[in-house]
Formats: C-alpha cells, sequence, structure tokens
C-alpha cells in the first residue's frame, strides 16, 4: 500500500514539475516586444496626411491607411508607433471587409455610417481575421495595436454578449498581439480594467475626463503601465493637470483625429 501512495505521489509530483516547466517555457517562448511606460507625449491621428509633433514620442495612426514606409521614418526618429484597427465592429470600407461571416454581423453603430458590430462570441470564426490584421501590424512594423471596441457586451450590438464572452474576445486579442511580439493597448472599456490590466499593456481613452470615468483607468498606472488620453470638448484647463498629477498623458484633439489641432498636456 505505502508503495502504491508513494509511487502515486511521485507521478503527480512529476506531472505538477511537468505542468509548471511547461507553463515557464510557454512564458518564455512569447517573443519581446515594447513595453511602454507611463510619462511619454503622444500623437493620435486617424486619418489624413500625418502631422509630425516632435515632443511626441508615440504616434497611433491607422493600421490600413499607414504606409510602412511612413512608419519605418517615424522609427528613424526613435518614436514608436501604435497601430489602431477596430476590432469589435467590420467596417464596410476596410479591404477585409468582405471577409467577415454575415451571421456575425450585428446592429450599425448609430453615429459610425457604415461599421457594425460583430458577435464576439464566436472567437474561433473570428481569430483567422483578427490574426491577419496582426499579422498586417507585424509587417507594417508596428510596435503595438490598438483593438477598438472592445466594450459591445454593454452596447445594442443585436447579440447577447456577456461581460464573461467579452472577457475571452479581449483576452484572446492581447494574446495574439504577444505571440507576435506586439503590445496591445485596452481602448475606452473602462469597466474590464480590474480584469484586464495585466494582460494588456497599455490603456486608451476618450474622453473619460468627459464621462467621468478617468478613474478607473488607474490601475494600469500602479501596473507601471500608462494611459494615453484623448479630450475633444474640454479645455486643457479642466483636465490637463489633473492627468498630469495622475501620471496620464493626455492631448486635446478635433473629433476628426487628422492632425491638424493638438494640445499636448505634457
Amino acid at each position: 500500500m505505502r508503495f502504491v501512495l508513494r509511487n502515486s505521489f511521485l507521478i503527480f509530483l512529476a506531472v505538477l514539475l511537468s505542468y509548471c516547466f511547461w507553463k515557464k517555457d510557454a512564458k518564455e517562448s512569447m517573443p519581446e516586444r515594447w513595453q511602454p511606460s507611463p510619462g511619454q507625449s503622444w500623437h493620435i491621428q486617424l486619418q489624413g496626411e500625418l502631422v509630425k509633433y516632435d515632443d511626441a514620442a508615440v504616434y497611433e495612426i491607422d493600421l490600413f491607411n499607414t504606409d510602412a514606409s511612413m512608419i519605418q521614418l517615424l522609427h528613424s526618429e526613435g518614436k514608436k508607433v501604435i497601430c489602431y484597427f477596430s476590432a469589435g465592429t467590420v467596417e464596410d470600407w476596410r479591404p477585409d471587409a468582405a471577409a467577415f461571416p454575415p451571421e456575425l454581423t450585428g446592429n450599425p453603430l448609430p453615429d459610425w455610417e457604415g461599421q457594425r458590430w460583430l458577435d464576439v462570441r464566436s472567437v474561433k470564426k473570428l481569430a483567422p481575421l483578427m490574426e491577419a490584421r496582426l499579422d498586417l501590424a507585424v509587417t507594417k512594423g508596428c510596435d503595438a495595436v490598438d483593438a477598438d471596441r472592445v466594450g459591445g457586451y454593454r452596447e445594442n450590438t443585436g447579440f447577447e454578449i456577456t461581460y464573461d464572452d467579452q472577457l475571452v474576445f479581449n483576452r484572446f486579442l492581447a494574446e495574439a498581439a504577444h505571440r507576435r511580439g506586439l503590445a496591445i493597448g485596452l481602448r475606452n472599456n473602462f469597466v474590464q480594467v480590474a480584469d484586464l490590466a495585466d494582460i494588456f499593456d497599455f490603456a486608451v481613452s476618450e474622453q473619460c475626463f468627459e464621462t467621468n470615468e478617468c478613474d478607473l483607468l488607474y490601475p494600469f498606472i500602479q501596473k507601471g503601465k500608462p494611459v494615453f488620453g484623448v479630450e475633444y470638448v474640454f479645455p486643457v484647463e479642466v483636465f490637463c493637470d489633473a492627468a498630469n498629477n495622475v501620471g496620464y498623458d493626455f492631448v486635446l484633439s478635433n473629433k476628426e483625429l487628422d492632425g491638424t489641432f493638438r494640445v499636448p498636456c505634457r
């Protein structure tokens, strides 16, 4: 009996050690990626010819509309580049729009013509499409991605998406980005910060001062990760001091995000 128990314990110990080493190897096998930190001035521009600002250490640009040559130029000037795409919606003007299965396409976004919600519960069906976008980001030389529309569980998407469904999809995005050596930001999903700040590398906020939600992003700062933000309505006198005091990196811009108007807080 003692022999059986002893053998059982040794088998259990061997399995446990194998699992631990597997987890360690899996973690170590992830390629190196940019690890951004708070305190960097940034510039976000998603349309129009890129306007360059000497003070901006980090640029966020559109994944599809920006040539690899522009990203290379920014790198040559010591800049880091975040590439934007929408992960939770399909936009009918994107070159891969026709590849999204119609059954995964839901309600339109009221203020965004040509854009519809996706059923993020279908991770397996969406995975090849999202991974192709991440591969494009790698090919173009992006340092990170900003995946938008990752809070659809709180919207009228046309699907019964739960909080947990959204977590599964968002974690998939983060892990898929990391496997490719890309950092990834959590955009505008304030409620899930507590669950996702460990796996996402930074946060991106639109108008959190206007909506009074900025405090929800502070766990990123506590983990040494930046919060990049943009406001459209409030003047800098209203929010910049507050943003700087907690270590957020904010700018005032126009809603078109065309680079023609920008006032940085730093």
